[in-house]
């Protein structure tokens, strides 16, 4: 092998490649199909047209790995850019990443974008896919960078390079004419770009801060084939037939109203019914499991949250005090100070412990106006929050206690699938966080135990962990495959210590016991949201604010109808009689529209043989049945909890 050469092998095949200065052209040696976007070269990512230092072990990489989908998705946020550039080339960018499922860029144009351009730029894009333009990658020093992007007036780009760390390198991706600082990875060529769909405008203050210029972000998807694009345009219609925002409008379940305050929930009867069944399995759950359920205020002394650390390390999310006889008040973002509090009331000793507190308790976060969205991220929601304190020895059994439920829980509400994130602290950042090191890892070692415990496969996630202590979050999945926010357990030495909270041992000596802070639902607001979008609004039989219509054929049969409506409340069915003038077929369109779970049609020979004629909102007509034997399947469906439909007409 000559100077200038490097061996490249994969799965067996291997070639000598030649070398362009310090790149080598990967995929050109390979010979390999235009579905690969990237390799992987000593277990690195790498771009196909990749800098070398030696031999290496070269493994391909697809549509169907993340990290290529990644640089894909990357590549189409630049063509997005160049398209923008061309036909609006006064507009100063800003940044254009690849994310979950598509990519963004947001733009500081010198005339607002309108809904109409979309077409206009999508058009402009397959134009600059259709060239298949070689993206290059240069690296330059700071000073050079710093000139090209003033010289082009891209001044957003110009304070991304000044807040670079000294010694880092600079790296920018030319495409044709259009120039972008950018960390890469991308795709050769904007020929790899098979399926683009520019999605949707939004605004967003550049670097996130409110008292930054508002830009324009353009969302897109890209995928490697036609095909994959219409499966995700359908999934994405999908999703916004689910939409929690208006299903909740169309069911009249709850509401957010402008003139009492965005971020707000208002729950109507139907949505407040649905929260109420919720909140009574909890608490139902709950006492079987030992805890005690407790109420705490809504505000309290500027001091407490000063004692929490939550004045020091969450003032942002937190509303400004209150004056209230010269002493300044809080409204409360946490639960967890009123435990404490409740706690230290009296003398505790270990046969008290372990002490599980639970409440369902209302707080109040800042959040800005901009990451608002419907009542998946409001400003005031109630938590289903416990804490639990215990020694020691006890937190590994209380942890593996805590998923247990958690799973109980979900898998009532129909969440058979989850993912498991153990999130830790940042190791290089550890200012970020109170405590020492040996709370620390005795703490993230119990979380990991119980995961092992049961069974459960976790990935770590560093620097997540809240700033007092360790965790497990959960994240469920949805029935799109969507993965939502659910239970979370954290581990907690500090806010013992900072409240000088303490327990009297076996040995008589006071001791410092620990806490664990956890939910299972996480608010009750996002909670029923997810479950609205889960169900697509149609909940289960437990669940379902009406679970039984009961429709006469005739007004002749109304008589029949409220007889049939009164045995089924005699049962604790919640029920509705529809009495009304419309026509049959109007009122069970009706009854399906709003999702009810059974429509119990009585005509003459119903009347006559003491049976009702079912239909499910689902399944359609099925058939008559004798009323006592609907009661009792549908009170086992009840009692049961049942997510799938019990009722089976008699043979």
């Amino acid at each position: 092998m000559s100077q200038g050469e490097v061996h490249v092998s994969c799965g067996g095949a291997s070639a000598i490649v030649p070398i362009d200065g310090t790149y080598l052209d990967v995929k050109k040696a390979m010979s390999w199909k235009n579905d690969v976007l990237m390799v992987l070269a000593g277990g690195e990512p790498r771009e196909l047209r990749s800098k070398v230092q030696g031999n290496c072990e070269v493994v391909p990489l697809t549509f169907d790995d993340e990290r290529a989908r990644w640089a894909l998705r990357h590549t189409a946020a630049h063509v997005l850019a160049q398209a923008v550039k061309r036909l609006y080339p006064g507009v100063k960018l800003g940044i254009g990443p690849a994310i979950e499922e598509g990519f963004y860029y947001d733009f500081d144009p010198e005339t607002p974008f309108v809904p109409e351009d979309l077409e206009k730029i999508e058009s402009e894009m397959k134009k600059i896919i259709s060239e298949n333009i070689p993206v290059i990658r240069q690296e330059v020093d700071r000073e050079a960078a710093r000139k090209m992007f003033l010289d082009m007036g891209e001044t957003y780009k110009v304070e991304l390079i000044d807040e670079l760390p000294e010694g880092s390198t600079i790296s920018i991706y030319k495409q044709g004419e259009f120039v972008d600082l950018c960390a890469g990875p991308h795709v050769p060529s904007t020929g790899y770009l098979k399926a683009v769909k520019l999605l949707s405008f939004a605004g967003a203050y550049w670097r996130g801060d409110e008292k930054r210029p508002m830009l324009q972000r353009i969302y897109g998807t890209a995928f490697m084939n036609q095909d994959d694009l219409k499966a995700y345009l359908d999934k994405l219609e999908e999703v916004k037939k689910r939409d929690h925002r208006r299903l909740a409008k169309d069911l009249d379940l709850f509401s957010i109203q402008e003139e009492g305050g965005p971020g707000l929930v208002y729950w109507h009867p139907k949505g407040a019914l649905i929260r109420e069944l919720i909140e009574d399995f909890w608490r139902k759950e709950h006492r079987k499991r030992g805890y005690e359920i407790v109420y705490s205020p809504h505000i309290a002394k500027l001091d407490l949250w000063k004692t929490s650390g939550h004045w020091n390390w969450y003032r942002e999310s937190m509303y400004a005090p209150m004056a209230i006889e010269e002493v300044e008040y809080m409204l409360k973002p946490m639960n967890c100070p009123f435990h404490i509090l409740m706690f230290k009331n009296r003398t505790r000793s270990y046969r008290d412990l372990p002490m599980r507190l639970g409440e369902l308790g209302t707080v109040y976060r800042y959040e800005r106006s901009g990451v608002l969205h419907g009542a998946l991220r409001v400003r005031g929601f109630t938590q289903d929050d416990a804490h639990i304190f215990c020694t020691r020895e006890q937190l590994e059994e209380e942890l593996v206690g805590v998923l247990e439920l958690a799973q109980f829980m979900l898998t009532t509400f129909g969440y058979e699938e989850y993912e498991c994130m153990l999130s830790v602290r940042d190791p290089e950042n550890k200012s970020k966080y109170v405590g020492d090191d040996a709370s620390w890892a005795l703490a993230q070692s119990a979380l990991e135990e119980a995961l092992k415990r049961k069974g459960l496969a976790y990935t770590v996630d560093e620097g997540e962990a809240k700033f007092y202590g360790p965790a497990i979050d959960i994240k469920v999945k949805d029935a799109l495959g969507r993965l939502w926010q659910g239970p979370t357990i954290q581990v907690d030495f500090n806010n013992p210590q900072r409240f000088d909270v303490t327990y009297v041992g076996e040995d008589g000596q006071r001791h410092q016991p620990v806490m664990i802070h956890r939910t299972v639902l996480g608010s009750m607001e996002r909670f029923v949201a997810g479950l609205v979008e889960h169900y697509a609004g149609a909940f289960p039989f437990w669940l379902s604010p009406t679970q039984v219509t009961v429709i006469p054929v005739t007004e002749k049969l109304s008589g029949y109808a409220e007889k049939v409506a009164d045995r089924l409340r005699q049962e604790g069915f919640r029920v509705n009689c529809d009495l009304g003038h419309e026509k049959m077929g109007y009122k069970i369109r009706q009854a399906q529209m709003d999702k009810v779970p059974y429509m119990l049609v009585v005509g003459a020979r119903e009347e006559e043989n003491g049976t009702v004629s079912v239909r499910h909102r689902a399944g359609g007509d099925m058939g008559a049945m004798p009323l006592e034997s609907f009661v009792a399947q549908a009170k086992e469906e009840l009692d049961t909890k049942s997510l799938k439909p019990l009722v089976k007409p008699e043979a």
